[in-house]
């Protein structure tokens, strides 16, 4: 039987089996020529070895058409082919983690936002901490302590003290934390959750300032809302505050009571005490006397605060001292938690990320999903400044860890701004978006696409996060009707391309509506974004797509040839192609197989890296040359 190929088209050719039929040598000899020139490298050439006559009169063709230059690009590409059936597969998934690793490592030193944990010298003083601070203890059941007292006092001092991080923004200006924030705290055998609360003042007191704080609210974004309204929110903010404080201290065991040592005692430090004494009096109540620096002076400065009916204890939340019998007291009021011996009984509770720019309802759409007010929801621009942490179980049964962030701006109009306060305030909301899982883009319906949601949205790329993208606010778009969520896609697609494999769940956050639909959209991305292939599957996807669409030769005739390809890693999901040459791959090329993939594996809502790997190189002394990774 004899095998011949009939040129179809200039690219494409029909291979025929013919028993009677027996075609012209130069005809064979040419159409295998053309055929070698057109074949995908994707697997090693053994299984397509050519008879040593054919190769022969192959090769002498070639000389005859094409002169010796195109003969040393065959044999080239020959020593290619054969390299690359000396490729280990074992060896390769090797390579291939390391190229991860290494990609992982530049992306880091390219990611400019500080880390989440401070690099604090261990400045407790003689504090027990426990050499093991990792526990399967989960935070609901652990025993809670509440920091309170008036503004400015060092209570997110104390509390970032306590949890031995930068959780809480410290910055000397009154009323900075509104909202309740959680950490966790350890002190010899125990364990337990420590509660910063904003700071509690009356409501004549705060309305001194009320002017003054309509005159910075108005230069942060607040010129399309009228003046009653913001003198309304204004006038409301300091009750909000004092029902996350109440709220906090209904839940906990202990009350650290706040005061300011140098400031000495005030009238609001007494009517605090007067309201804890009232409410709280079968609770164990602390009263830390911060800001005394000077162990000799602190006593002094304590001893003014006896006449809260409270024993004073003077520490500083700056230094650490005095913080060991600060906990000591407080211990002493709490029951031990036994950790739990099944370690695999508590499952991983993955974590979202609200991010957006300002007032487009992301402290609203924290609320509708958690069944209460845990954040303060105000149309006042920057209402919320710290990263909130909250735990919650969907509808599904699926548990689900929520991250509140701050309205992220541009950095023009924060630095315009000059508010230390914002500046804090965003960088918080960036490094909640690394330390999730899944980023929810919250978008106001009404409002357009803008510089700044593009920004984000190339952060959220950038870090390799799972996405959707909500929409909220969908009941101000007037004269609804089916087509309506189509054209705004088209729209919302064509102005955020970065996203274009994001879900979008439409939600009416204030009202309720369709918010259970943003934890099912982030249960399926959080699936994608942990889905693996295997490598037989994706080969054969990659060698699909390649045979379908090669890459283009170079003028001198040189094209790009796949060898192998691996999922090296996943969240996200991240593939290594080892190549010829990862120059001849072109970014244009990149993204069609990219598009690819998605298309015939999905990946929705996810990220997908494609590295570039060059192949192994050896010289004429057997010396491996480098090794060059292109990154897609």
């Amino acid at each position: 039987m004899s095998t011949f190929a009939i040129p179809l088209s200039k690219n494409c050719y029909f291979l025929s089996h013919l028993s009677n039929y027996s075609p012209p040598p130069a005809a064979v000899a040419l159409s295998a020529a053309r055929h070698r020139q057109r074949r995908p490298f994707f697997t090693p050439l053994s299984a397509t070895n050519l008879p040593s006559a054919d190769i022969n009169e192959e090769t002498k063709l070639h000389t005859d058409l094409h002169g010796e230059e195109t003969l040393s690009e065959e044999e080239e590409e020959e020593d290619e082919e054969e390299e690359a059936e000396d490729f280990d597969a074992q060896e390769l998934e090797l390579e291939a983690r390391q190229a991860v690793k290494e990609f992982s490592d530049s992306l880091s030193r390219q990611l400019k936002i500080e880390d989440g944990v401070s690099n604090q010298k261990g400045t407790r003083g003689k504090q027990k901490r426990r050499t093991n601070s990792t526990s399967n203890i989960p935070d609901h059941l652990l025993p809670k302590v509440a920091i309170v007292g008036r503004p400015n006092v060092g209570k997110s001092a104390l509390f970032n003290r306590l949890v031995g991080g930068n959780r809480a923004i410290v910055v000397d200006e009154p009323g900075v934390t509104r909202d309740r924030l959680y950490g966790r705290s350890y002190w010899g055998d125990y364990e337990f959750m420590i509660v910063d609360t904003g700071g509690v003042l009356t409501l004549s007191k705060y309305q001194e300032d009320v002017k003054e704080e309509l005159a910075i609210l108005t230069t942060i974004g607040m010129e399309g809302i009228p003046l009653a309204s913001r003198e309304a929110a204004v006038a409301r903010m300091p009750s909000m505050v004092e029902r996350q404080a109440s709220i906090a201290v209904e839940e906990s065991s202990v009350i650290i009571f706040v005061v300011d040592g140098q400031a000495g005692l005030t009238a609001a430090d007494v009517e605090i005490g007067d309201w804890l004494r009232k409410n709280y009096s079968h609770k164990y109540i602390v009263l830390a006397v911060n800001k005394c620096e000077s162990p000799r002076k602190g006593i002094l400065q304590a001893s003014e605060f006896w006449a809260l009916g409270l024993s004073p204890l003077p520490i500083s939340a700056v230094s650490g001292s005095g913080t060991g019998d600060l906990l000591d007291s407080v211990c002493s009021q709490l029951k031990k938690i036994e950790a739990i011996e099944d370690t695999a009984a508590e499952e991983y509770v993955p974590s979202i990320a609200i991010v957006g720019r300002p007032n487009v309802g992301k402290s609203s759409i924290v609320n509708a999903l958690v069944g209460e007010d845990r954040t303060i929801v105000s149309p006042i621009s920057g209402t919320t400044r710290d990263a909130i942490d909250t735990e919650f179980t969907g509808s599904d049964g699926q548990k689900w860890h929520l991250i509140d962030t701050a309205g992220i701006r541009r950095k023009a109009a924060v630095a315009s701004s000059g508010s230390t306060t914002e500046a804090l305030s965003v960088n918080r909301a960036f490094r909640a978006v690394r330390r999730s899982d899944v980023v929810a883009l919250v978008i106001e319906a009404m409002a357009c696409i803008t510089e700044q949601d593009f920004k984000i949205a190339e952060q959220i790329e950038s870090e390799g996060k799972g996405c959707l993208i909500v929409v909220n606010k969908w009941d101000t778009i007037p004269n609804k009707n089916q087509q309506t969520a189509t054209y705004y896609e088209e729209d919302l697609r064509g102005k955020l391309r970065i996203l274009s494999w994001a879900p979008i769940v439409y939600s009416t956050a204030i009202q309720g509506n369709s918010v259970e639909k943003i934890t099912v959209a982030a249960g399926t991305v959080q699936k994608e974004r942990s889905r693996r292939l295997s490598t037989a599957t994706l080969n054969q996807v990659v060698s699909e797509a390649f045979a379908f669409k090669p890459p283009p030769r170079t003028r001198g005739g040189k094209r790009g040839r796949i060898y192998y390809c691996t999922q090296a890693a996943i969240r996200p999901p991240t593939f290594v192609f080892f190549v010829n040459d990862s120059k001849l791959f072109s970014e244009t090329y990149q993204r069609y197989m990219e598009k690819q993939l998605r298309s015939s594996a999905g990946f929705i809502g996810t990220p997908i890296r494609l590295l570039w790997r060059s192949r192994r190189k050896s010289d004429k002394n057997g010396k491996e040359a480098s090794v060059r990774t292109q990154v897609n």
